[in-house]
């Protein structure tokens, strides 16, 4: 471990560069610009991004940020940026999920006597959210907060008014949402105290245990356990100094003169308390609260570095705001000494790899995984070896579906963790063995007993009479098992190959050529009768499609797009149901009951849902790409900025995010593993990549403008390039792609056989 010393040695050179630069772009030499300036962490906090404003390193397995909200469903980071008032500050939080969980052990400064579950009024004129750092005025007490974070601790800087009742209470019983079973409270001596708790929510028997350190030893103290003070009772077996039981709290009390500066820094485990304040001891060994902001932002500064962007200031706070939101999650699940709890609840050590937690599957599969495949394999490769790790421990030997801080919570469909590993399988990327994943990969898609497989594989697809959400889970079993057949036939497995290309087909299955729509059937074959293709259905027991229409999963067959043409009988039939799909008038702006917290809407297209994220480029395979082209351009305009309430949707660990650098290089991922990006339109001037081994892909838009959205000519690494797919192979040793722009479409580029 590097020491001391030649850390702040490496801050110190940041923090004069941090001071050197100027914000004019223009005035700062190429590879010398300060990039953290540019993350706005507020950015998307405002209705459906759910994204939180707080301090978190890469992948930190800390999220220090305020709670403003723990009983809304619809407020899943625990922070809304129209609320007004906060709880305090905790220490885990989602980043972009539609359903709320973590924000353990708040902790909260107060003049008085604190009160658990009490808020307190803020302003955004007072608060200020930076890569790295987090500071809001807590006006009722005047008390000035300032966070920021290492990867698993967090550091929090209270500057007080004068006061005999000056407080910092730590609140076990505050998480979001959901539910603590129990927890424990120990009072160690005069500056640390130690816990745990254990909650119940949507990760079920979810244990973490914290290790708090003071900078001033508290004058007096207290433990609360259900709003009343503990005592000495030998009866009772409690003690002033211990406790146990669901609702506790711990409270430090001070006498405090005007600007008093008193610290607390937390370490947190899901191992044990002692590996909390292992943790912490050996993150934040000091209480040197700038150090830790500027080692975060060195760290951010570095990530940033991975995608550079030209463009005006906000197009590049836009930009590297998105890339920021796409490194948080997943995020690293180990001890410092390599020690984790895993799914089957027992603590194990990794070896070779290092562990990471949270993965939304169903969203970060097609857009953040294949990122992370060119900007930083070995993250993607460990959490690969990860996402083995759960298989190993999972009694039901599979792969993770969405899986929350080791525990599976068996939310949304698909098991798209075959995407992910068949994706840098066939990509060709080291560090993780092929066979092994392989075995995993078969027996996660093989299992009789998930979501009706032994049916699907028997009859070719899911029936709705036997199992809801049957027509999404039809066609999103079949991109898996495509994946799967493309990995098999890297592997030299040539039966399994057939078979599994053999289920990718069963889309065809459930193809009404009535209505050219996907459509349930029942397990006699018979087609859903009555038929509403343009209805959102919330009742997940009464609908066959996953948060979204038939209209919308229609188009999901990424993997055999050519197929799906061939069904709705050639180009034309398919460019106009396209064309029916994105102009559909018929729901006026009327939003259905569980589908509020979808935005992006135009026509039929929904962009604040994964279901959609693919639909526009789908003009390509049909010879119609100036049509990608527009649409592409239309959704980056309108869908994206640099505002609070920027996100049309819930970011889903990163997946929204993602989604728009792709688009700003100009080209996307539809179906990992086929190796084959396709062609939209480039968002921005130039991006360079930095790949592998010190590789870079520069991407460039000559006549790059608003009004210049069309493609008219397009070379890639010197070569004329007259077709809108690019396949990996052509990109992953770097090189550099140019395309040249006009405002109107060139309607003969593009438009051949695919």
């Amino acid at each position: 471990m590097m020491k001391v010393k030649l850390f702040f040695a490496a801050y110190l050179s940041f923090f004069m560069l941090i001071s050197c630069s100027s914000r004019n772009p223009d005035s700062i030499k190429a590879g010398n610009e300060n990039l953290v300036q540019y993350i706005k962490p507020l950015i998307g906090t405002n209705n459906d991004g759910n994204v939180f404003p707080g301090p978190s390193f890469p992948h930190g397995m800390v999220q220090l940020s305020p709670d403003t909200d723990k009983r809304s469903w619809e407020t899943a980071s625990g922070y809304e940026y129209a609320d007004t008032t906060l709880y305090g500050f905790s220490m885990q939080h989602l980043s972009g999920t539609g359903i709320p969980d973590l924000g353990d052990f708040l902790i909260l400064p107060t003049k008085g006597r604190p009160k658990s579950g009490k808020t307190t009024p803020f302003s955004h004129v007072e608060e200020k959210a930076e890569a790295g750092y987090y500071s809001v005025n807590l006006e009722e007490y005047n008390i000035k907060a300032e966070l920021a974070a290492s990867p698993r601790a967090g550091i929090l800087r209270f500057t007080f008014p004068k006061s005999d009742s000056s407080n910092i209470m730590i609140d076990l019983g505050h998480v979001l949402q959901w539910r603590i079973v129990w927890s424990h409270v120990r009072v160690e001596d005069k500056s640390l105290v130690t816990g745990y708790h254990l909650v119940n929510g949507w990760a079920r028997e979810r244990r973490l245990f914290f290790a708090a350190r003071f900078s001033k030893p508290y004058d007096s103290f207290a433990i609360i356990k259900n709003s009343k003070r503990v005592f000495y009772n030998t009866r009772r077996f409690t003690s002033k100094y211990e406790a146990f039981g669901r609702n506790l709290q711990f409270v430090a009390g001070y006498k405090t003169n005007k600007d008093e500066v008193i610290l607390v820094k937390i370490g947190i485990s899901a191992v044990s308390a002692a590996n909390a304040l292992m943790n912490l001891d050996t993150e934040i060994p000091d209480w040197d609260f700038d150090k830790v902001v500027l080692k975060n932002r060195a760290a951010w500064e570095k990530e940033m570095h991975r995608m550079q962007v030209k463009g005006p200031e906000d197009v590049k706070e836009t930009f590297y705001t998105a890339l920021y939101h796409s490194l948080l999650t997943p995020t690293i699940y180990d001890d410092v000494d390599g020690a984790y709890r895993g799914e089957d609840k027992n603590i194990h050590h990794a070896e070779n790899f290092q562990p990471y937690a949270i993965f939304s599957l169903w969203d970060t599969y097609r857009a953040l995984h294949p990122l992370y495949t060119l900007i930083d394999q070995k993250r993607d490769v460990d959490m690969i070896n990860s996402m083995l790790a759960l298989y190993d421990q999972s009694v039901d030997k599979l792969l993770p579906i969405w899986s929350l801080n080791n525990t599976e919570t068996w939310c949304m469909i698909g098991y798209h963790a075959v995407s992910v590993i068949a994706d840098a399988c066939l990509k060709g990327l080291k560090g993780f063995d092929y066979q092994r994943a392989y075995k995993a990969v078969k027996t996660t898609a093989m299992n009789p007993d998930y979501d009706s497989v032994k049916e699907y594989a028997r009859i070719g697809y899911v029936p709705f009479d036997h199992e809801n959400e049957s027509v999404s889970k039809t066609l999103e079993y079949a991109y898996d098992d495509y994946c799967i057949a493309r990995m098999a036939n890297k592997l030299g497995k040539k039966d399994d190959y057939k078979y599994f290309m053999k289920r990718a087909a069963s889309y065809k299955n459930i193809f009404d050529p009535s209505t050219n729509l996907m459509r349930g059937r029942d397990s006699h074959g018979n087609f859903r009768t009555p038929f509403y293709p343009h209805k959102y259905i919330a009742d997940m027991n009464k609908r066959d499609i996953t948060e979204g229409t038939n209209w919308q999963y229609t188009w999901y067959v990424p993997h055999d797009v050519n197929g799906l043409i061939k069904l709705m009988k050639g180009r034309a039939a398919f460019n106009k149901m396209l064309d029916e799909f994105f102009n559909y008038s018929g729901k006026k702006g009327k939003v259905e009951e569980g589908s509020e917290d979808i935005g992006g809407r135009f026509g039929e297209y929904w962009h604040g849902n994964e279901p959609c994220h693919h639909v526009a480029y789908l003009y390509d395979y049909a010879g119609k790409p100036w049509k990608t082209q527009r649409l592409i351009k239309m959704i980056m305009t309108s869908q994206y900025g640099n505002k609070p309430n920027s996100l049309c949707g819930n970011d889903d660990c990163g997946q929204m995010s993602a989604w728009y650098l792709f688009n700003c290089m100009g080209f996307y991922p539809i179906a990992p593993s086929s190796n084959i990006y396709v062609v939209g339109t480039p968002c921005v001037e130039k991006v360079t990549v930095k790949l592998a081994e010190k590789r870079k892909l520069i991407i460039q838009a000559e006549n790059f403008s608003k009004k210049n959205m069309y493609i008219q000519s397009m070379t890639v690494n010197g070569r004329e390039w007259n077709k809108p797919f690019i396949p990996y192979e052509e990109i992953k040793n770097g090189g550099e792609i140019v395309y040249v722009m006009g405002p109107e479409p060139n309607k003969q580029w593009g438009v051949g056989t695919n």
